[in-house]
């Protein structure tokens, strides 16, 4: 009777112990067909001073993978691992790709964005150290999930009128020197530029144009506000001097080197 009773014990436990293993998995095949769930890379200004941004970063819904501080010897936080997604960008697009957060790196950088002062906004500048750590940073990411140079990209690009980081002041151009992203050739840009100057395009090319390079653009023809604020984007990231909006022939050359292939040469 003891030996039904312990046979049984031990069937019982067997038993459990199948139901608790799982599924059996094998690791030993890998698809061609697949790809990193990083496509973009998103950099972004905190408007908050360095306790503040930890706070909301970690305790709020809202958070990013890294946020880059502003001490004399900047610190890079992991707020959430990349194999997972961060609610940094909100309601975006880029090249046709909507709600950006699940295919992209969220970096938030802390600087206090702009303040309103009587001749309009005065943007704050971010330090060398902080753009060297970020380069550092981007170089890294880029390498481990080959994020192409047009999509390393900032919130106002993704988010254009909604959003304004990482503000005129952002150094883009050091990045480009580093490599990370595309920037407009110089001198292409002085060629092309009699002809926007003798007659610049309709609102309907520049709308185009700017789809072409990867904004989200009304399509109408007209100057409207979401354009304007398009424009905007472009001007902070390319020619921050002058940010208002307008359609002029500087930014009509840039956009035209930087959606047009450079000629080959004979």
């Amino acid at each position: 009777m003891k030996t039904k009773t312990l046979l049984a014990a031990l069937m019982i436990a067997l038993l459990s112990g199948c139901a608790t293993q799982g599924p059996r998995i094998d690791t030993s095949l890998n698809a061609v067909g697949q790809s990193s769930r990083v496509k973009f890379i998103v950099i972004h200004y905190t408007v908050s001073n360095l306790p503040s941004s930890i706070k909301i970063l970690t305790t709020q819904v809202v958070s990013s993978h890294y946020l880059l501080t502003d001490q004399a010897e900047p610190i890079i936080y992991k707020l959430v691992d990349e194999t997972r997604q961060a609610n940094h960008a909100g309601v975006s697009n880029w090249k046709g790709y909507t709600m950006i957060n699940g295919s992209s790196v969220g970096i938030e950088i802390v600087n206090p964005g702009f303040t309103e002062g009587p001749n309009g906004r005065i943007w704050y500048p971010f330090p060398q150290s902080q753009i060297d750590q970020l380069i550092l940073l981007l170089k890294k990411i880029v390498a481990k999930h080959q994020v192409p140079p047009e999509n390393i990209l900032g919130h106002s690009d993704i988010a254009p009128g909604r959003k304004q980081d990482p503000g005129p002041m952002f150094p883009w151009f050091q990045l480009a020197q580093a490599g990370l992203i595309v920037w407009p050739d110089a001198a292409r840009v002085v060629a092309v530029r009699p002809q926007f100057d003798l007659q610049l395009p309709d609102v309907a090319w520049f709308q185009q144009k700017l789809a072409t390079h990867g904004y989200a653009v009304p399509r109408t023809g007209v100057l409207d506000p979401a354009t304007q604020s398009v424009i905007t984007s472009f001007q902070m990231k390319y020619r921050p001097a002058i940010i208002d909006g307008t359609p002029d022939a500087e930014t009509a050359s840039l956009l035209e080197v930087l959606t047009t292939p450079a000629p080959k040469a004979p």
